[in-house]
């Protein structure tokens, strides 16, 4: 998954985990209103609540019923009693109740007070309490029927003949304490007279009639004169209890909205602090990468205890960062080879100076021979032979010959320290490769005092070389037997396998051998003859020049040698295959 689809999957399932924040804390704001409007409602009128409301103030203990003191405080507020009575009508349980009601109830008893109608001074509210592990409980909440006490004060008031209230100050006292009001309505429902707050006036219709009983806003009770067809009409208002309950919704709303509020911005900084972690520290650290890089640091970036800031204690890439692993990747690689660009230059700087110095060093001997000769041959005080000038030419052109050699090498060397030198691989026979070198110094009368065999593997075996660069490999170690060695060294050249997949290459003779320091140092720059004086001591660069062709081609050299008894070199090269076909049964002198 490409960072692009990672964005695009991070921010959907953020953005998801926001829309479901936000709808439980809708829900949470519903919620608050519906709770607070469930427990104010029974604080201004316990009739209205369910039997739930009751099951968790009211506790049962040793057979008897605990009132919760809040319960009792809006049962005084409310002028009314509570009554608990079991199954089998013991009362468990009262607050406030009126003395003439007894400790046992009968079934008749019950019954009466349950079903008793609603024209009594007193009003009953029933529920069925349910706890667990007890027995259901009947709780009786009972009050003053205000309406009803109201109807009997009045009703002798009313002057029926003359069709008016004429209400005593005693009943006009409890209807302003009441909050409540009086209307005498006639037959047709027009409202003939009428005391109270309530400001209804004109006629009621047969729909507000039957509407008036079953307004909650409303608590009323009638009477109705058959003599003279009015009826009073008696009942409290209750917008009071109303406005009251609607400002404690209210209230409770603003307190749930100003909550949510307050979550919301809490939400948002700790949002904005997860994000800028997130997202911001992840940038940040890779802009700091970026800017060591710019400076020359090549390297990720590190805490102040110098621990990588990317990976954990296991190595792994911590968590905040998995989401940008394409743009580390793409910057490690960077740092990675810009580390190996700067190991580079600094190589081929040392390189350089290397070849620098030691061409000034090298050259500085063959061109004091040709610049003494030369001021020789110049020279008006002495009068040189043709012989000698002769002689003289040919140290000259030896001096001259061995410089170009000498900077060839210088050359190849440099190029090979830089992995600079182009090599062009092909898939070769190396037994009638090594078989046409071998032919080739046979051919040499140079080296007719010396003893060539070529013992190859039996068989076609084949290696992918460069054919230039190898036969210089080749021609160093077998030039350097002939060329160390007396008169009637045998050099032997073998190709064998080991495990089908090595070529093993042996050049060895039983010439004068070396010492332990000489095969320690043979590999290295400049180790053997740089004194031009020397006959036949070459530049000092052919074997460093030939391990390196070697390592080139993806093999490995070593030299073993004894003292008087000669010398073994041993190439290791990897096979591009091999066959069974007998080319060479025997070992072969040549």
């Amino acid at each position: 998954m490409n960072i692009h689809k990672r964005f695009v999957v991070q921010f959907f399932f953020q953005l998801t985990i926001v829309f479901i924040l936000f709808f439980f804390l809708v829900l949470s704001f519903w919620g608050i209103i519906g709770f607070t409007i469930m427990n104010e409602e029974p604080s201004h009128d316990l009739s209205k609540a369910e039997s739930y409301y009751f099951e968790d103030k009211i506790t049962v203990k040793k057979n008897k019923a605990i009132f919760d003191d809040d319960l009792k405080q809006d049962a005084k507020k409310q002028e009314g009693w509570f009554l608990v009575i079991t199954e089998k009508g013991k009362v468990i349980g009262s607050f406030r109740t009126p003395k003439q009601l007894p400790a046992q109830f009968s079934e008749s008893e019950l019954a009466a007070l349950t079903l008793q109608p609603r024209s009594l001074s007193t009003e009953y509210t029933f529920w069925e309490l349910k706890k667990s592990g007890q027995k259901p409980m009947l709780l009786v909440f009972g009050k003053e029927n205000i309406p009803f006490i109201l109807l009997n004060k009045v009703k002798p008031d009313v002057d029926w003949k003359e069709q008016q209230l004429a209400l005593s100050p005693a009943a006009l006292q409890l209807i302003k304490e009441e909050n409540g009001w009086v209307r005498l309505v006639s037959s047709n429902g027009k409202i003939i007279d009428h005391f109270g707050e309530e400001k209804k006036t004109g006629k009621y219709s047969k729909k507000e009639l039957l509407s008036l009983a079953k307004d909650e806003q409303n608590s009323t009770a009638a009477y109705h004169d058959d003599e003279t067809k009015l009826t009073i009409i008696t009942g409290i208002d209750d917008s009071i209890l109303s406005s009251s309950l609607e400002d404690g919704v209210t209230n409770a709303a603003k307190n749930s909205f100003l909550i949510i509020i307050a979550l919301l911005f809490l939400f948002l900084l700790l949002g904005t602090f997860w994000y800028a972690r997130k997202f911001g520290v992840p940038l940040l650290t890779m802009m700091k990468w970026i800017q060591n890089l710019g400076s020359g640091i090549y390297e990720q970036p590190v805490d102040l205890q110098q621990q990588p800031l990317l990976q954990n204690k296991k190595g792994k890439l911590k968590r905040k960062y998995r989401l940008y692993k394409d743009l580390i990747a793409t910057l490690t690689v960077l740092t990675e080879t810009l580390r190996h660009n700067e190991s580079q230059q600094r190589k081929m700087a040392k390189t350089r100076e290397e070849w620098i110095s030691g061409l000034s060093h090298d050259l500085k001997t063959p061109l004091s021979s040709i610049s003494g000769f030369a001021q020789m041959m110049e020279s008006d005080t002495y009068s040189w032979t043709e012989a000698e000038k002769k002689e003289f030419a040919g140290i000259i052109a030896e001096k001259s010959s061995y410089m170009m050699e000498l900077l060839e090498d210088l050359t190849l060397t440099y190029r090979l320290s830089n992995q600079a030198l182009p090599i062009s691989k092909e898939k070769v026979d190396m037994n009638e490769f090594i078989r046409r070198t071998i032919i080739h110094f046979v051919n040499d009368p140079a080296n007719s005092e010396k003893e060539f065999t070529f013992q190859p593997y039996e068989g076609s075996v084949f290696a992918s070389v460069d054919p230039k660069w190898f036969q210089r490999i080749i021609d160093n170690l077998i030039g350097n037997a002939v060329k160390f060695n007396p008169a009637g060294t045998a050099i032997t050249v073998s190709t064998s396998l080991i495990e089908q997949h090595l070529i093993v290459i042996k050049i060895e003779d039983d010439g004068i051998g070396m010492d332990n320091e000489t095969v320690n140092k043979l590999f290295q720059r400049y180790y053997r003859g740089t004194n031009t004086s020397e006959s036949g001591s070459g530049t000092g660069l052919g074997m460093a020049i030939t391990k390196q062709l070697v390592e080139v081609h993806g093999g490995s050299i070593n030299v073993k040698s004894t003292l008087k008894e000669g010398t073994v070199f041993r190439i290791l090269l990897p096979t591009e295959g091999h066959s069974g076909d007998t080319l060479y049964k025997t070992p072969r002198k040549i």
